[in-house]
């Protein structure tokens, strides 16, 4: 694969100013008086306006996909057609995480059911974490992309490879989601009922694994020899009768013969 290091560098500097002046829109700033179904699809674009637009053309919220969510009851039902700013937050939240979480895991983060206050308490949260989290990315891509932008290497992570840049985002990227499904599981749990968490090391793990792959091929290797002596032996005890088997069932449960 080829990239042109000035265009990804020129690329990555311009993302970087645009999600440092990004952000979503506070509770308040919620229009509340009752907007229709393309009104609100045009002001979901508006404030997700994050995207690359070379992936804008991307179709990333239809009426189709706001019916399925209300069907599905990720989100509430309008109001005789119209959407008001309870509406428009879960779907702030959902389009925004979508690509990153499944739909039930986000059922777990923003539930139905809920009054108005919990979901404003939520919803703000969710905002300023956004905002963090978009100020940490920046600072990760500074880094990690020293050699494309020009910085000096202040970590190991750094490359002058864009191929090794989009590995390192894409791990990043699985290992949070996995983060947060995991958390997420944890809701109303406690020691008694949430799993193990007895802190293992690397070579303690690589062991076991390696011991468990070496049962396995043993039993797979021993395993048509082993189904011949049961099946040889159970012969045998037909052979002899019903006295072979009581005799073998006593031996079996430690009584004198």
């Amino acid at each position: 694969m080829a990239y042109d290091k000035a265009l990804i560098a020129g690329k990555l500097r311009r993302w970087e100013g645009f999600l440092d002046n990004y952000r979503l829109p506070e509770w308040q700033e919620i229009p509340n008086i009752g907007l229709y179904m393309e009104q609100v699809i045009i002001l979901l674009k508006q404030y997700l306006d994050y995207l690359p637009p070379e992936l804008k053309e991307e179709q990333f919220i239809t009426a189709t996909t706001i019916n399925n969510y209300v069907r599905k009851k990720i989100m509430p039902e309008p109001v005789k057609k119209k959407y008001y700013r309870s509406h428009i937050a879960y779907l702030i939240i959902i389009c925004s995480l979508k690509h990153c979480l499944s739909i039930p895991t986000l059922q777990t983060m923003i539930p139905m059911g809920i009054s108005e206050e919990e979901l404003q308490a939520i919803y703000s949260s969710y905002v300023e974490r956004h905002r963090m989290a978009a100020s940490l990315f920046i600072q990760y891509v500074r880094s990690a992309a020293g050699g494309i932008l020009d910085h000096e290497p202040d970590s190991d992570y750094s490359t002058d490879s864009t191929q090794d840049l989009i590995t390192g985002v894409a791990v990043i990227s699985g290992f949070a989601r996995l983060l947060a499904e995991k958390l997420l599981l944890l809701n109303n749990k406690t020691l008694e009922d949430g799993g193990e968490i007895t802190v293992r090391r690397p070579t303690e793990r690589t062991t076991t694994g390696r011991a468990a792959v070496g049962n396995a091929a043993e039993k797979a290797a021993d395993g048509p020899a082993a189904e011949r002596a049961e099946a040889s032996n159970a012969a045998e005890r037909a052979a002899a009768g019903p006295t072979a088997e009581k005799t073998a069932d006593a031996v079996s449960a430690g009584a004198e013969v």
